[in-house]
């Protein structure tokens, strides 16, 4: 694909796996849009990044989808068209713990961000990519935690990325079918631990959708807890380069590949393993596994 020119909008892209995906077309010279809920994040992202190419910020929050269309609509004004949509802005469920130890506000945080919130994003912006009848992809971030096999200990969050890939699949599937311009593919973060905002999503939670029965955070709760677990375990603990990976999700999208990410090749085994297991009746073996 020729970068140069396109505009590219990102969801949650001020900051994590969102920033390296907007160094990425950047560097390769696409005018990038980045829409953020954090105004200050917002801000410093766009300072950052103003010398690296043509880029501005829009204040979005993508569990409003009223803001979500004025996102829409101001970059129709502005750049007049989008052709590389990343939804890609996403939080914890912020519970942690067993399962029937989150809250349901717990589930409404979570999915107001990961779920609605990508929904909000696909309805909004690809209608009006299929009227302008370009060439275009749209790129929803879901994770392996989820979209590939259930995490026990992250319940909640493991279910909206399975709600994320199932429905940018059926998207896909239907894009397809009547020859649409636009493609949708499904990206999985990994190559190593992910030092995001996720870890600290907590601070941009709504009042209205606190937990109800507050609690110390769980041990392993911050970036640094979970990684001195692992290498105390001595488990690989190698920290992603996210520009790295922002490069690698624009290279899979060169080589017209559906699913994006560098751990896709790892998932086969694993899904073999579950699809056994369906087959036999029995509980199918978990991303820990």
């Amino acid at each position: 694909m020729d970068y140069e020119g396109k505009v590219a909008v990102v969801t949650g892209g001020a900051g994590g796996i969102g920033r390296g995906l907007v160094h990425a077309l950047l560097a390769r010279g696409a005018h990038v849009v980045v829409a953020d809920v954090e105004d200050s994040a917002l801000g410093a992202a766009v300072a950052e990044c103003t010398p690296l190419g043509a880029v501005r910020g829009v204040l979005t929050d993508v569990a409003d989808p009223d803001s979500v269309v004025a996102l829409a609509e101001d970059v129709y004004d502005r750049e007049g068209r989008c052709d590389l949509l990343f939804a890609n802005a996403g939080v914890t469920s912020g519970g942690g713990g067993l399962p029937w130890e989150q809250e349901i506000n717990d589930w409404r945080w979570c999915f107001s961000v990961n779920v609605f919130g990508v929904a909000a994003t696909v309805l909004t912006f690809l209608p009006r990519m299929l009227e302008a009848g370009s060439p275009g992809d749209i790129v929803a971030t879901s994770s392996g935690d989820g979209g590939v096999a259930p995490v026990p200990y992250a319940s909640v969050y493991a279910a909206s990325k399975a709600a994320v890939s199932c429905f940018i699949e059926a998207v896909a599937h239907q894009l397809r079918k009547v020859a649409a311009p636009v493609d949708a593919h499904v990206f999985y973060p990994g190559g190593g631990l992910l030092d995001t905002g996720l870890w600290t999503a907590a601070r941009n939670r709504p009042p209205e959708l606190e937990r109800v029965r507050p609690r110390p955070p769980a041990p392993g709760t911050t970036f640094a807890e979970f990684k001195a677990q692992l290498e105390a375990a001595g488990l690989p603990a190698t920290v992603v380069d996210l520009d790295r990976l922002g490069a690698k999700v624009l290279d899979d999208l060169d080589d017209g590949r559906y699913i994006l990410g560098p751990d896709v090749d790892r998932f086969g085994n694993l899904l073999h393993a579950r699809a056994d297991a369906i087959a036999h009746g029995d509980l199918p073996p978990t991303l820990l596994h």
